[in-house]
C-alpha cells in the first residue's frame, strides 16, 4: 500500500516522512510484526533506539517486508552511556549490526545528559559518522535551548531535527521556536500524551472528544492530525494492527482554525518524561 505522507525538508537537503511508527516500549516479540504491518499500511518511517532493545526486531521487520530498504526512513539513537567519542562510534556501529543495515537515515543523541558534559563530544562523533556514510542525517533528542546553542556554536553543524516530548498537554511553543531559529525540525515523542505518570490522558479530553465526533475520527486521529497541521513530525507507537492503520488514516481531513485555537488552549506544560536539564 502506498500513502501520500508529506515529506518534510531537512536542513541537510534530505527529507523525512512527517508521520512514522514509534516502537518505544514495544517488545522484541511484537516489534517485527508491527514494522511489517506498518509498512504494509503505507508507513515509510520507523523510529527505534538502542535503549528500546528492539533494533534486531526492527531489522527483521524491514527484511521480511516486501518494501525496499531504500524506501524506508530508519531512525535510531545513541544512549547516554556512550557520549564519549569512541563509545559513540562503537554504539552506532553496534546499532547498525543489530538492525542489519549499512546505514541509518537518521542517528540521534538520545538525551544531552548535561551532567556528564560530553554531548558536544558525542555530536562530533555523529558528524564523523555522517561523513563515513553510516548515518545519512544526524540530529538530537530531548535537547533544550542551551544544549542546541552549544553544539551549533562549537561545531557549526545544526541537527536536522530535535525529537522532544510534545503532546496536547505539553506543547512546548518556546522550544519549537528555538528549533525553528536554528533551522531544526521538531519531532514529537509521546505525541498522544500517553505515559505512566499522566493523571489525565489527552485521549480522554472532552474537547478532543468533541472534535473527534465533529470530524468522524477517533481522539488519537485528531491529535495526530493536530501535530501534522502545526508542522510537527510525529511517531505514534502501536503494535496493534488496527491501531497502526488507524493512526495513519489521517490524511482525509484537517483541523479548522477554531479547533487549532482550542488545541492551543489545552497546554498545561505537563511533562510526562524526565526534565532534559537534569536527566542522565
Amino acid at each position: 500500500m502506498t500513502l501520500d505522507i508529506p515529506q518534510i525538508a531537512l536542513n541537510d537537503g534530505r527529507t523525512i516522512p512527517q508521520l512514522g511508527l514509534g516502537v518505544w516500549k514495544a517488545s522484541p516479540q511484537d516489534t517485527a510484526g508491527a514494522v511489517r504491518e506498518a509498512l504494509d499500511a503505507g508507513y515509510r518511517h520507523v523510529d527505534t533506539a538502542a535503549l528500546y532493545k528492539n533494533e534486531e526486531a526492527v531489522g527483521e521487520g524491514l527484511r521480511t517486508s516486501p518494501v525496499a530498504r531504500e524506501d524506508v526512513f530508519v531512525t535510531t539513537k545513541i544512549w547516554n552511556d556512550f557520549h564519549a567519542h569512541d563509545k559513540a562510534i562503537a554504539a552506532a556501529e553496534t546499532s547498525l549490526r543489530k538492525l542489519g543495515l549499512d546505514y541509518v537515515d537518521l542517528l540521534l543523541i538520545h538525551w544531552p545528559a548535561p551532567a556528564q558534559g560530553l554531548f558536544v563530544e558525542a555530536w562530533r562523533a555523529l558528524i564523523e559518522l555522517r561523513g563515513r556514510g553510516l548515518a545519512r542525517s544526524i540530529g538530537v533528542s530531548n535537547f533544550a535551548a542551551d544544549h542546541l546553542e552549544r553544539i551549533v556554536g562549537e561545531t557549526g553543524v545544526a541537527p536536522v531535527l530535535n525529537q522532544i516530548e510534545l503532546h496536547p498537554y505539553l506543547q512546548q511553543p518556546a522550544m519549537r521556536g528555538v528549533n525553528e531559529r536554528f533551522g531544526v525540525r521538531t519531532e514529537a515523542w509521546s505525541p498522544l500524551g500517553q505515559a505512566w505518570r499522566s493523571q489525565q490522558k489527552a485521549l480522554q479530553d472532552p474537547e478532543i472528544g468533541r472534535m473527534a465526533a465533529k470530524y468522524g475520527k477517533t481522539p488519537a486521529q485528531v491529535i495526530i492530525r493536530w501535530h501534522l497541521d502545526i508542522g510537527n513530525i510525529v511517531i505514534p507507537k502501536s503494535v496493534t494492527p488496527s491501531r497502526i492503520r488507524e493512526n495513519v488514516d489521517v490524511f482525509d481531513f484537517a483541523l479548522d482554525a477554531d479547533d487549532l485555537a482550542v488545541f492551543a488552549s489545552l497546554n498545561r506544560d505537563e511533562r510526562l518524561g524526565p526534565d532534559p536539564a537534569a536527566f542522565g
